[in-house]
C-alpha cells in the first residue's frame, strides 16, 4: 500500500464496478488491507487522465482479468476509517459502476484472493466491506431497469 492511501492528506478517488452476468454479480475477496478478505467490488484508484468509469473498467480488467461493458453510475461511496485517537487511517471515495460483462473468466490474484458470482440473496452471509450491501441493492436495481429496456 502507497504511503498516500495511509493516514492520507486528502481523500482518495477511486472507482468499483458490479459486474453482472445471467442475473449474478461478481464480487472479490480482498487479498490486501485495508478490509482483507472481506468481499467487495474490483475497482482501484483513479489515475490521473482517466474518467471513473475507465478507472473502474481497467481495475476489473487488471484485478481479475474480466471485460465488461458500462450500464452506469450506481452511487458514491465514503469510507472513512479513524484511529482511536481521532486521526483519519483511510479516506476512501470510491465511485461505484454497474456493468455488464462481456468476456474472461474471472482470476484470483495478489488483490482478489476468491471469486464468487453471487445473487441478490446470496449477499446477506458474505462479509463484506462497509457499505456494499446498499450498493449491491442499487447496482442490481439498475441492472433489472436496463435489461427491461
Amino acid at each position: 500500500m502507497t504511503s498516500d492511501r495511509l493516514y492520507p492528506t486528502r481523500p482518495i478517488l477511486a472507482a468499483s464496478v458490479a459486474v453482472f452476468r445471467d442475473g449474478r454479480v461478481l464480487l472479490a475477496a480482498r487479498g490486501k488491507p485495508p478490509w482483507e478478505g472481506a468481499f467487495s467490488l474490483p475497482g482501484g484508484q483513479v489515475e490521473t487522465g482517466e474518467t471513473m468509469g475507465e478507472a473502474a473498467l481497467r481495475e476489473l480488467q487488471e484485478e481479475v482479468g474480466v471485460k465488461a461493458k458500462l450500464i452506469g453510475l450506481v452511487a458514491p461511496v465514503e469510507v472513512i476509517e479513524r484511529e482511536a485517537d481521532g486521526r483519519v487511517k483511510h479516506h476512501l471515495v470510491i465511485a461505484a459502476h454497474a456493468a455488464r460483462w462481456v468476456s474472461g473468466e474471472p482470476q484470483t490474484g495478489p488483490e482478489a484472493k476468491e471469486i464468487r458470482w453471487v445473487t441478490e440473496r446470496d449477499i446477506a452471509a458474505l462479509q463484506t466491506t462497509p457499505g456494499l450491501a446498499g450498493i449491491l441493492e442499487q447496482a442490481f436495481r439498475l441492472e433489472r431497469e436496463e435489461s427491461a429496456r
